[in-house]
């Protein structure tokens, strides 16, 4: 369904280039779900704007290419690209205090977003439909809801109203930025049920953007690892969960806390801090906070290593290990 290759997005600003997101490249198939994980600033969202054409400027799309459906995404006009999104791929944004317009009720919003993409649609049909919506997302009293302005909701209620109008065009592909930040354990739970439902029903393919680790193991297929603006692990969630390959994917599963772990036990935080994007260093990105860093990780990106089926990552620690396994093979072999 979706390709992106090499992508590259680049923030020009007064103090220089800000090389957001750094040649990044994963496919995603129908009915597959990914998890994009990472600390703040590690280019997650650039990346998923870079998809629906919703960079902020001075960001530009500097390199790489995105083809949906064997489409040029980046090649899209404005008319295209307006067609695209809704009806094709629709996104819950990060922060529902902003997204939805304080002057117009929430049913308004959600009658709008259908009647953009879908023209032949009745209004008592449109109607319908987003009351529908609300109390898939776990919103009562819809008919009273509908004609309440945003104001009128709690935060995480106005979330919820954000994932019904993500949702309610049923797009083939559903780029979710952190959409249960907002909610309560118990709600979370139940939209994280409602996404896996509706996927399973239209093959909906999803991009999964977190910093929760829990909500990895949920929901996602597989898993995207992303530190200052590069991918540096890839693969099935399980590997990325049992057999890790990245010293920065293992900071982030220390650093979270665990069901079955004994009462007493600490969380180790990753030490120091993200890289500065305006001067990011020549070698891993990681290296200044890595405890296994050695000297050829400061000088130079090392190249990604097959870990398994699916399975890899760019880091020295795995490349060491691959030409130690290809000696030991060759010496069992001569």
């Amino acid at each position: 369904m979706l390709e992106v290759k090499d992508l590259r997005v680049s923030f020009f600003t007064p103090a220089g280039e800000v090389k957001a997101v750094g040649g990044i490249s994963y496919e995603l198939n129908y009915g597959e779900v990914m998890g994009i994980v990472g600390e703040s600033g590690s280019g997650k969202s650039q990346e998923a704007y870079s998809i629906i054409g919703l960079l902020q400027s001075p960001g530009k799309v500097v390199g790489g290419s995105i083809h949906f459906e064997g489409r040029d995404v980046l090649a899209f006009n404005k008319d295209q690209m307006t067609q695209f999104r809704g009806s094709e791929v629709a996104m819950i944004f990060q922060n529902p205090m902003t997204c939805l317009n304080p002057v117009y009720t929430v049913g308004n919003q959600l009658v709008e977003a259908l009647k953009a993409h879908d023209k032949k649609i009745s209004k008592a049909d449109a109607e319908k439909r987003a009351m529908e919506m609300l109390e898939l997302v776990g919103i009562n009293n819809v008919e009273k809801r509908m004609k309440q302005y945003p104001h009128e909701f709690s935060g995480g209620m106005r979330q919820r109203v954000m994932i019904a109008m993500g949702l309610i065009c049923h797009p083939k592909l559903l780029i979710a930025d952190e959409p249960t930040t907002a909610l309560d354990v118990t709600i979370q739970a139940q939209i994280l049920e409602l996404m896996k439902d509706l996927q399973k029903k239209t093959q909906m393919g999803i991009i999964f953007i977190t910093h929760n680790l829990g909500v990895v193991a949920e929901i996602c297929d597989k898993v995207s690892v992303m530190y200052a603006g590069k991918i540096v692990e890839q693969g099935k969630v399980d590997d990325i969960f049992y057999r890790t390959g990245h010293p920065y994917t293992m900071g982030l599963l220390r650093s979270m806390p665990r069901v079955d772990a004994e009462s007493h036990e600490r969380l180790i935080p990753i030490e120091g801090t993200p890289v500065d994007m305006l001067n990011p260093p020549e070698g891993c990105p990681f290296a200044p906070r890595c405890e296994h860093c050695m000297k050829i990780c400061l000088q130079k990106m090392p190249p990604y290593v097959e870990l398994g089926e699916g399975h890899r990552a760019a880091c020295w620690l795995r490349v060491q290990d691959e030409l130690k396994k290809q000696r030991e093979e060759g010496a069992q072999n001569g």
